[in-house]
């Protein structure tokens, strides 16, 4: 703790190691999305099982069609159900000219359609998240911040208890005074789903989708039921990394985005002394 103005206290929220993996974090999963998306873009459409091809049903798909007119209306097909979403899905503007595209240029990197420059981005920053988290990880069961603040203690367990969390959450009520300085049991259920979850899936069902690999590890194939599940499985991962991005950007703004930004530059988290617990 360091001095504050009067009726403030600093408290040292994040090491320096949390700090660089997070910011390491924001540059690499922002590059793999929208590489990801151009990789994507290639193919738009997702299948469940061994193989998958054009006359193969597909569980997504996005694209264009035209009209009688000669007008031509981009569509989104999940499942049974089919969607109109010209000018976002399947069918957007380049130049000024309407292009069959299943995510717009804005999205994908490069923003022009170019698989390899997008697969060349896609696996060298895959890499870096990977030794990211690597050294993430080995800090977190060092340092004793794995037990100490990402670990549900019995207590926050109990149903009651995230249900209380849950209506807070519901309700915007922002935790206070000592609270503040520490992870609410949802915010530990959420960062743990992430990084044991959801980032080590990406890897495994990247992994499955490289050919290198299904012959050193053949048996990825059978744990995800072959290349094309492990594609669908990936993009479905992607989507829930971005949900968690979302809520967790909105949850800085609603607990005050300068004094959560602050903490994750400088280490050092300001609670008002009066509402101290």
């Amino acid at each position: 703790m360091k001095s504050q103005a009067p009726g403030q206290r600093a408290v040292y929220r994040h090491r320096l190691v949390t700090r660089l993996s997070h910011w390491v974090n924001v540059l690499a999963l922002s590059v793999l999305l929208m590489s990801g998306l151009q990789i994507f873009n290639a193919h738009p459409r997702l299948y469940w099982g061994q193989y998958g091809a054009n006359a193969d049903p597909a569980l997504l798909e996005m694209g264009a069609v035209q009209n009688p007119d000669g007008s031509a209306v981009g569509m989104t097909k999940v499942g049974p159900w089919t969607f109109k979403t010209s000018g976002v899905l399947g069918l957007s503007k380049v130049d000024g000219q309407p292009q069959e595209r299943g995510f717009p240029a804005w999205a994908t990197l490069p923003s022009y359609q170019d698989l390899a420059t997008g697969r060349r981005w896609h696996f060298f920053f895959a890499w870096l998240l990977v030794i990211n988290g690597a050294v993430y990880w080995l800090h977190t069961l060092i340092s004793g911040h794995l037990k100490k603040d990402l670990l549900l203690r019995p207590d926050e367990a109990r149903p009651r208890r995230l249900l209380q969390d849950v209506w807070d959450h519901i309700r915007l009520k922002k935790p206070r005074g000592e609270a503040a300085t520490r992870y609410n049991p949802l915010q530990k259920i959420a960062y743990l789903a992430v990084i044991g979850v959801l980032l080590p899936l990406m890897l495994l069902t990247g992994l499955t989708m490289t050919p290198g690999m299904d012959a050193a590890w053949p048996f990825l194939l059978t744990v995800f039921g072959g290349r094309q599940s492990a594609r669908t499985l990936h993009f479905i991962t992607a989507n829930l990394l971005v949900l968690f991005f979302i809520v967790h950007i909105v949850e800085v703004l609603l607990t005050g985005a300068v004094n959560e930004v602050r903490s994750m530059i400088t280490g050092w988290w300001v609670v008002k002394a009066e509402k101290v617990q």
